[in-house]
């Protein structure tokens, strides 16, 4: 004990300076701006409002300076009770402060302060400019101290025994029998029951560890309710004042005599009447103290306007008397108050011997019960626990700690918990874990299940499967039929923002993505209040807020600190991050990430850059989680103005490696026509995974980009030495396979089984790219599989120009464009037949399309086309019989055209063919004339006839469809004839702006008359 408290009072000096320090550096040395966007300024505001509530305190309802009736508040850090500093919008001081005050009520569009000062203090401008600072609090670390000093001179009190087993110096007492409690809850799990009746058995210290929706609130209610059932008296707290209301509004309902001590301005005004305040207020003592309290303002009153001496020190001596008689009124009033309640609430630090808890004797309570002890500081929770023998902590200790501003402090020991420290020493043995959760789907929930909780939590059978779409009014789509979501931004260009300062971050291109499918989400009925936003940085919450705020005022947009022990119908989550180092921040936090991923309640979608996150092991879990469980698809799905952008990273360490790999490097050269080549390879393949996610419901998808830069290669072409492997989903087991093979000199080809998930393909490219190997995907959709190479796995150029001619018909390039011409049907019977005979085809190295060049594949052709007009001249002047003229005038109509053109060196005659199957419809099988009418199709650039120019019979279904998503998406229109979006003036700004206009008159009007008076 003696070394903690030692240890705590240097760590918390530190942290206090570094609170200090860091205050003065912002008010010194830091713009505004940059304060506003670290979350502890607000400027630019006005007064909306201002009355009198709160027994007597001015409470004041700030709002954005703003002329828009969808203005908001920036993205920030202040909370109910958070003590903030107001100022004149102009450069200030810390010393032209104007007033101090309590942050009472905060919302995405105003903030409610309540003031201490009287009315006639505090003179508001509603058409002035403030600013407000978010304070340090000064009172919280002389509490602390003053505990922790207490603590260190406590040799004798009923606190005795639990502060020796707490420390270590004696062990738990053997628990006392269960006795069978009629429960208040008869609804509870057995895992609820358990721990009540475990927590109610053990004589010094017993834990609950709740996981996210577990009811862990539910059941710390049922043990208080037992506890005053058996006659104890019971002192309630928790870190915060929100957890406190939470425990206050719970036990009200079941009529418990309950008291909530603190500033009113800190509670929820759902629960005034129970505090010390209101309470008060209402009592049999109250109207004697608001009587002597005006006797003591008359005599003030009088003692102002006398002269003599003698009647000024009268007059004093009258105010002490009245002082003393207010002060032993009040306080038997609170004792009395005191008394009469069985439970007792407050904050950790709210409990301390400087407020109303000085009253009672120190033995006064029996139990004392911690929520969300995870979240506090050891320190503080000291406060509350030398009060009563007995306690009883609960939260979840894989959720995030208490804030630390110090780095040094933290890192030290002040961000380790009293629970997680208790738990590291005693284990299970004072430890009683809730297992059956009441909020996620069984598929959001596993995750972090298998990843924090040891697999150990269960779905009720009520939520199991819960889907948005069974929500009342909400239709089924694509959206709301599934839990998981995942874009993968990777390889799209979509990078992070970097600030200057390097604390937060941001990224544009994520913001988009979540907008579309918030807007997805709304169109198929889900309420926007049923939705959060969650970016674990203030400058994304701020671009997130910017971009949605105004459309959708009901969503919830917060940081993942700002939104931990709430819940949502549908959570979308956005990690930003997305650079070419590998780098993730603070995301390495594994608690932040659990606790964004277990808000949502029915549907959690992720938009992230895999390629970037994987390099963390933990977020990388996430990734192949959703990726084996969920639905995955790329950004290029929902815009088809992303160019891909391959890039590597730096070399990093073996370990590393294996979650990162590496990737074609970016080819700043590269012409716009590859880089559009491959962007439209990869839409039309998330098209194509939709598809078959809709037939067979198969989440196999390969979103790597080098993927889509390889050839396919034909699987006549692999050998007998090739051999397959079973490798389940390992990146280390993949690396080790692969660096067998290379070792194995006898081997030339490896062979990956089409079982794996789209990131075990992802690590293979990137492992046999990091190693020179050649690598390729062989086969369509569920049976494709990959194939690695040291040398000689080889393929026809024609299959080259077959892969590339596939590429380019998914891109906005036509082929005509290309230089690449296209492959005639009587081409492909003739080449199939020389393979059928098993003549020698022409075979060249395969080789990366990202440096393909277009024109040489041309010339080759052409050098073969010219090679087979000779040989075919000469087999016609050898040829006597009929039979084979005969044959030759078996092709008919398009065939004969193109054959024509095989045949003939003419240009004219090219240039005729070419004009006349211009002339013919685009369709396959169709000859008709389309010089007088016919359809241009804008995704291939063809021209087809009336009966095949919808997109979807001629093929180009999957790009009409993208083009009718971004048409919704950016433009508003719904279909043909609907009209755009409104874009007329908003009619508050609309107002503004006529009176700021008039205003404007009036005043050139009146510089007008000055004018003609002095020129009379």
């Amino acid at each position: 004990m003696e070394a903690f408290v030692s240890q705590n009072l240097e760590l918390l000096q530190e942290e206090r300076a570094a609170e200090i320090e860091e205050t003065r550096e912002w008010q010194e040395n830091v713009s505004v701006k940059k304060l506003q966007q670290r979350g502890v300024c607000l400027q630019k505001l006005q007064v909306a409002s201002h009355r009198i509530g709160l027994y007597g305190r001015v409470l004041v309802c700030f709002e954005p300076r703003k002329y828009e009736a969808s203005a908001t508040l920036p993205s920030n850090n202040f909370g109910p009770g958070d003590i903030v500093g107001l100022y004149d919008n102009r450069d200030s001081t810390p010393l032209d402060q104007l007033a101090s005050g309590v942050v009472t009520h905060i919302t995405q569009k105003s903030l409610t302060i309540a003031f201490d000062e009287s009315s006639d203090q505090l003179n508001f401008d509603n058409d002035s400019s403030y600013k407000l600072f978010k304070l340090a609090n000064d009172v919280t670390y002389k509490r602390l101290k003053n505990a922790l000093k207490a603590l260190s001179q406590y040799h004798a009190g009923s606190a005795s025994n639990l502060i020796d087993v707490l420390f270590g110096s004696s062990e738990p007492s053997s628990p006392s029998e269960s006795q069978n409690q009629e429960l208040y809850n008869p609804h509870l799990d057995d895992s609820q029951k358990e721990a009540v009746s475990f927590a109610l058995s053990q004589k010094e210290v017993a834990i609950i560890h709740g996981p996210p929706g577990t009811g862990k609130t539910t059941t710390v209610v049922e043990i208080i309710l037992q506890a005053v059932k058996q006659g104890l008296k019971v002192l309630c707290c928790a870190p915060s004042n929100v957890a406190v209301d939470n425990l206050v509004e719970r036990l009200a309902r079941i009529k418990a005599q309950v008291l909530r001590l603190g500033h009113p301005a800190r509670l929820l005004e759902s629960i005034h009447r129970h505090s010390l305040d209101a309470v008060l207020a209402h009592s049999d003592n109250a109207q004697i103290v608001i009587d002597i309290r005006k006797d003591i303002d008359q005599a003030f009153a009088k003692m102002k306007k006398v002269q003599d001496r003698g009647q000024k020190v009268h007059f004093r001596g009258e105010i002490k008397i009245l002082r003393k008689e207010l002060r032993a009124r009040e306080e038997a009033a609170t004792l009395q108050i005191l008394k009469k309640a069985s439970v007792v609430l407050a904050t950790n630090t709210g409990a301390s011997d400087d407020g109303p808890l000085k009253l009672l004797p120190d033995d006064y309570f029996d139990l004392v019960v911690i929520d969300e002890c995870a979240q506090a500081l050891e320190a503080s929770c000291w406060i509350p626990l030398m009060k009563a023998p007995r306690c009883i902590l609960a939260g979840d200790h894989k959720q995030l700690p208490p804030t630390i501003i110090s780095h040094k402090a933290a890192a030290n020991g002040l961000s380790l918990s009293l629970m997680e420290r208790l738990i590291q020493r005693y284990g299970e043995q004072i430890v009683r874990m809730l297992t059956v959760q009441y909020r996620m789907h069984n598929a959001i929930m596993q995750w972090a299940s298998i990843q924090m909780y040891g697999g150990r939590l269960v779905a009720h059978e009520l939520v199991t499967a819960h889907l948005l779409k069974d929500l009342p009014g909400v239709v089924s789509t694509e959206e709301t039929m599934i839990p998981l979501l995942l874009i993968d931004t990777s390889g799209c260009g979509l990078l992070e923002i970097d600030e200057e300062d390097e604390q937060s971050k941001g990224n544009e291109g994520e913001v988009q993505m979540v907008a579309m499918h918030i807007q997805a989400l709304t169109e198929a009925g889900v309420h926007p209040k049923d939705v959060a936003v969650i970016a674990p940085y203030n400058l994304q919450v701020q671009l997130l807020r910017r971009e949605l705020s105004g459309k959708y005022a009901e969503l919830e947009i917060k940081s993942v600190d700002g939104f931990q022990g709430r819940e949502k119908e549908a959570v979308v989550l956005s990690l930003v991050r997305s650079n070419r180092r590998g780098e993730v921040g603070f995301l390495a936090e594994d608690r932040r990430i659990n606790v964004a991923v277990t808000r949502a309640r029915r549907h959690l979608m992720v938009v992230c850059d895999t390629r970037t996150v994987s390099t963390h092991p933990f977020l990388k879990s996430l990734v192949d989680y959703m990726t084996e469980h969920g639905e995955v698809r790329s950004a290029f799905e929902y815009s088809d103005d992303l160019a891909s952008e391959n890039y590597s990273h730096p070399a990093l360490p073996t370990d590393q490696r294996r979650a990162k790999g590496s990737s074609v490097q970016k080819n700043d050269k590269g012409s716009k026509r590859d880089k559009s080549l491959t962007t439209g390879k990869l839409h039309n393949d998330s098209e194509n995974h939709r598809y078959q996610k809709a037939e067979s419901r198969k989440k196999d998808v390969d979103l790597d980009s080098c993927t889509m830069n390889k050839e396919n290669v034909s699987s006549e072409t692999l050998g007998k030495n090739a051999k397959t492997i079973n490798v389940k989903d390992s990146s280390g087991k993949l690396k080790e396979q692969i660096i067998q093979f290379i070792e194995d000199s006898a081997m030339k080809k490896l062979e990956f089984p089409s079982s794996l998930n789209s990131h075990d393909r992802l690590l293979v490219h990137q492992i046999a790219e990091e190693h020179g190997l050649e690598h390729f995907s062989i086969g369509e959709n569920k049976d494709r599989f990959i194939v690695v190479a040291k040398s000689g796995l080889v393929t026809t150029t024609r299959q080259r120009q077959l892969d590339c001619q596939r590429d380019q018909k998914c891109s906005d390039v036509p082929l005509k464009q290309s230089g690449i011409a296209p492959r005639t049907s009587m081409e492909n019977e003739n080449e199939q037949i020389l393979v059928e005979k098993g003549e020698p085809q022409e075979i060249t190295p395969c080789v990366s399309q990202s440096t393909l060049d277009l024109k040489t594949l041309y010339v080759e052709r052409m050098q073969r086309e010219q090679a087979k007009r000779e040989e075919k001249a000469k087999q016609k002047k050898n040829s006597s019989t009929p039979a084979s003229l005969k044959s030759n005038h078996k092709i008919h109509g398009k065939k004969k055209e193109v054959l024509a053109i095989g045949e003939e060196e003419d240009i004219d005659a090219l240039i005729a063919a070419s004009i006349k199957a211009d002339s013919v419809c685009g369709f396959l099988k169709c000859n008709g004339s389309i010089l007088t009418l016919g359809q241009h199709c804008i995704h291939c650039n063809k021209r087809y006839c009336f009966s095949h120019h919808i997109p979807e019979v001629h093929g180009c279904s999957g790009h009409a469809k993208a083009h009718a998503r971004k048409l919704i998406s950016r433009e508003g229109i719904l279909y043909a004839g609907s009209g755009t979006k409104d874009k007329t003036l908003d009619p508050v700004k609309k107002a503004h702006l006529q009176k700021k206009l008039e205003k404007k008159i009036d005043q050139l009007a009146s510089q007008r008359s000055a004018k003609k008076e002095s020129k009379k």
